[in-house]
């Protein structure tokens, strides 16, 4: 049985963090809301996370510093920064105080969960994802699921979080069946009409970065999903 991710949430707006935190939970996450870096650190020192959350302005301790801190403590464990701000130099900030990932205000919460479970499978955070190999040839692509990078003689696509996923469930399930309602879990968190018909525009656009290549096909299977054939 799989253990629930325990996810530390570091944001001062009260009613953005009461909803993020309450989004979270709902997704099957233990989530804990503190109000302010000081507050944040003291609540890590305490009790182990999976999974950090941190917003970037913030009275105390700003979310660059706590970075910093927890790295000092803790090297492993995965933060995603949220910012009100998108300039390319606190973007680098971020990354230098160790985040894995960074989001700009304001953010959809399906994105916000699919960075998540993308960052944890990179983490191997998630079990049943293990060490495989993350590094897969596709016809005459190269698909790096870390760099999130498809790689032919003639292109080099950097994909979106949601398209990175999917093609790597596709590649795990190739000349399979990758079963819909699995692959809406996984990426979307929940397999609702609305989230499938998302999806089915995100293979719509994997078909398009992958045309160059008359040998793969992406098929739909009634009633059960999609089969990626390399042939």
């Amino acid at each position: 049985m799989k253990s629930t991710i325990k996810i530390l949430l570091v944001e001062d707006d009260p009613n953005l963090g009461s909803l993020l935190s309450d989004y979270l939970r709902a997704k099957g996450f233990e989530t804990k809301l503190a109000t302010d870096g000081e507050k944040g650190l003291k609540i890590f020192n305490l009790q182990s996370y999976d999974f950090l959350i941190l917003d970037v302005m913030m009275p105390k301790k700003d979310g660059f510093t706590l970075a910093k801190e927890i790295r000092q403590i803790n090297k492993q464990v995965p933060i995603l920064f949220l910012t009100a701000k998108s300039m390319s130099e606190d973007t680098l900030e971020g990354f230098k105080a160790g985040a894995d990932d960074y989001m700009t205000k304001p953010f959809s919460m399906d994105e916000l969960l699919v960075r998540i479970n993308a960052i944890l499978r990179r983490t191997s955070s998630i079990p049943e994802l293990g060490d495989e190999t993350k590094t897969y040839t596709i016809g005459k692509y190269e698909f790096d699921y870390n760099k999130q990078k498809l790689v032919s003689p003639d292109t080099d696509t950097k994909l979106t979080t949601k398209e990175n996923e999917l093609l790597y469930l596709l590649c795990k399930n190739k000349n399979g069946v990758l079963e819909r309602n699995h692959a809406l879990n996984m990426i979307w968190g929940d397999d609702n009409y609305f989230n499938g018909r998302s999806m089915d525009v995100y293979i719509a656009k994997l078909r398009k970065h992958l045309k160059a290549d008359e040998k793969i096909q992406i098929l739909n299977v009634h009633g059960r999903g999609f089969k990626l054939l390399d042939e």
